[in-house]
């Protein structure tokens, strides 16, 4: 006899095999047929199909025409135009000091002094025997005169006479000595003695140099030798702090360095910030090609691609869609802003500017800005 317990075990699994069947059946559609596309994703309200993709937002520029320069880009250090070291050129004692470091002197401006007692004494000396020797050729020339006095007695006194005004003439040159002097204008950049410190002839004293202008060199490859001009305007950017200088060719070498190829071409700047100082390292920018009426699109817009180099180009799809174009272009000349488009694309149409990195060809696109051609 089966047991109330042992029938409700065996009810249980045949209900829920029934309960499968129905649910079964409601996924497969009324007639038993296989899922509908809905069920699946692929279709929808509209009757099957991938869903549309989603539209890129992306800003656009027409493509420009305009100038665009190749450049040789080089590092150089700023120098002074003149620079010297003032030497003593008597022996003394330095007795005061006129300048320091960092003073602007004018040409002739007094540096130091050097004691100069003993260099006055031997001005007066040479003072007075040159004055005696003149009496004496005086005397003798009145008694050649009369021909009392031989000719090789007058000549005696006149020679005598001339040397010793020459004696007289260098003592006062040693005296002008002792106050030492700068020999062009500039900034004393160093001082090297101090008050009474024992000079000799020769002994530094001073290094000055004149900052205005400064002077940047640079060795460019003798290859752009024929694409350089005396005159011709440079960039220069400080490596210290960005600031943008402008300078001039003022001098090309006419040999060739056979160790480098390359001409040393000397910079000129004439205008600069008070705080720029000889030593300070520049990027220096020598326009070697200049193109007129280049096909240029902004710098950020070209992108390279498997090995490719290429711009995106919004153009019509199906109705009022708008969709990328993957387009293979050659570049020529690139600048800070610009890059110029040899072939693959004419003025007039437009280029992706922003957005492009996420893009490929056929994506469609929405257009959120657009923009006038920015050319020099």
């Amino acid at each position: 006899m089966t047991t109330p317990c042992y029938r409700f075990r065996r009810i249980v699994p045949i209900l829920a095999l029934a309960l499968f069947t129905i649910l079964l059946t409601g996924c497969t559609g009324e007639d038993g047929g296989e899922p509908s596309a809905q069920a699946h994703g692929q279709g929808g309200p509209h009757g099957g199909g991938r869903p549309p993709e989603q539209a890129v937002p992306v800003a656009v520029q027409a493509v420009g025409n305009g100038a665009i320069a190749s450049y040789y880009d080089a590092t150089a250090s700023l120098v002074a135009e003149k620079t010297a070291q003032v030497l003593a050129r008597v022996t003394g004692t330095v007795k005061t000091i006129a300048a320091e470091e960092g003073d602007l002197i004018p040409a002739g401006g007094a540096l130091l002094r050097v004691d100069n007692d003993e260099y006055r004494f031997r001005v007066e000396q040479a003072e007075a025997n040159t004055a005696n020797l003149l009496s004496r050729f005086k005397r003798m020339e009145a008694m050649r005169a009369e021909d009392l006095s031989s000719e090789e007695e007058f000549q005696s006194s006149l020679s005598e006479l001339e040397n010793a005004r020459a004696e007289e003439g260098l003592a006062r040159l040693n005296l002008s000595y002792t106050t030492v002097v700068s020999p062009f204008k500039g900034r004393i950049t160093r001082r090297l003695v101090d008050v009474g410190q024992n000079v000799s002839v020769g002994t530094p004293l001073f290094d000055i140099s004149d900052f205005n202008p400064l002077l940047a060199r640079v060795h460019v490859p003798s290859r752009e030798f024929n694409q350089l001009k005396r005159n011709q305007d440079v960039d220069l950017v400080l490596d210290s702090d960005g600031t943008r200088l402008k300078g001039r060719i003022k001098l090309i070498s006419p040999v060739i360095d056979p160790t480098s190829g390359t001409i040393k071409i000397t910079v000129e700047i004439d205008d600069y910030p008070a705080g720029v100082r000889p030593g300070d390292f520049a990027s220096v920018k020598i326009v070697t090609e200049q193109r007129e009426n280049a096909t240029l699109v902004p710098r950020g817009a070209v992108l390279t691609d498997k090995g490719e180099t290429v711009v995106f180009v919004p153009v019509d799809g199906e109705g009022e869609a708008v969709t990328a174009e993957r387009r293979v272009v050659e570049t020529g000349f690139t600048d800070d802003d610009h890059t110029e488009i040899v072939t693959g694309l004419a003025p007039g149409e437009t280029v992706v500017v922003k957005g492009q990195r996420s893009l490929k060809h056929g994506t469609p696109l929405k257009i959120l800005e657009s923009a006038e051609a920015s050319v020099r």
